[in-house]
């Protein structure tokens, strides 16, 4: 197998461990990055195992590894059952998705996703599409930029933050990732500039790909398409997905309750195998993206 490793597989043994890999099954790995976690899969699978991957970045693609039981596909994990149908799999026998950004993608500085380089405020995980944080900075409206820095940033002063913004941007265009930093030094706190920059940019990402949507639109696919007894592994970054994984493995939708039948009954499609797993100190200290990481794993009921 030849693999550019460009990207530091988070919690890699406990995520392959979660999957209990059956060596002639069939696997998902939704977010094929660096080929990491799928070059883990492929080593424990057998000659008639199987594994589908997906990647909307262009750069992953083009960084398959080199093997016959692995299909990359280039489209986002939201089309997971589609694709499925397409290339005549019915069910799976696991599925596993890393939702953070890739090293790589961090480390290129045009990318934009970088607090430390400075770049052009794009954020595309996939270069086709239009929308960029730029854009978003620029033309979205005061009230919508406020939802989005609470809603996926978790800030408090949200309001007073996109004022600031729109503000600015009466006399100048946002476009450079120095420049925005610039922009928000009055609400970066002593100690804490990069943390809440960090959170900034991360709301900034999550709307440019729609990766709540998407998460959604994942996650309700999976009771369809695991079969029972199969597993499904998500390792999550930040609260807002992990909420979601977290309630849809407990309750089987996103509400605070599960769905009953019109008999009362709960039909719930997972049990959790684990309340959640984190990195071991050793890793985060090899590996300090890891830090935030936490796994979560349920079984096909």
């Amino acid at each position: 197998m030849r693999l550019m490793m460009y990207h530091n597989p988070v919690m890699l043994e406990e995520s392959l461990d979660s999957l209990c890999i059956n060596k002639g099954g069939i696997y998902v790995d939704l977010t094929y990055g660096g080929g990491g976690h799928s070059n883990g899969i492929l080593n424990i699978l057998g000659k008639k195992g199987k594994l589908l991957a997906f990647d909307q970045d262009l750069d992953a693609i083009n960084n398959k590894i080199n093997d016959d039981r692995l299909l990359l596909i280039n489209q986002n994990f939201k089309h997971l059952k589609q694709n499925l149908n397409y290339y005549g799999f019915n069910e799976v026998d696991g599925v596993l998705a890393d939702l953070g950004v890739s090293s790589f993608q961090f480390d290129q500085p045009e990318r934009g996703f970088s607090i430390r380089s400075d770049s052009d405020l794009d954020m595309r995980m996939n270069k086709n599409s239009e929308l960029t944080a730029s854009h978003i900075l620029n033309n979205y409206t005061e009230s919508s930029l406020a939802q989005i820095l609470y809603d996926y940033a978790d800030l408090r002063n949200s309001r007073a933050i996109a004022k600031h913004i729109v503000n600015f941007r009466i006399k100048n265009c946002i476009k450079s990732t120095l420049q925005l930093n610039k922009i928000l030094s009055p609400f970066l706190a002593k100690g804490f500039e990069n943390k809440t920059l960090a959170k900034i940019y991360q709301a900034l990402r999550i709307e440019v790909n729609s990766e709540i949507d998407a998460l959604k639109e994942l996650l309700c696919q999976l009771p369809e398409v695991v079969k029972k007894g199969g597993k499904i592994s998500i390792i999550t970054y930040h609260s807002i997905e992990d909420r979601l994984v977290k309630r849809f493995i407990k309750n089987g939708c996103f509400d605070s309750e599960p769905i009953k039948d019109d008999f009362g009954k709960w039909n719930l499609p997972f049990k959790k195998s684990f309340k959640f797993k984190v990195p071991s100190s050793k890793e985060i200290k090899l590996n300090n993206r890891a830090r935030s990481a936490k796994l979560r794993s349920a079984t096909r009921l």
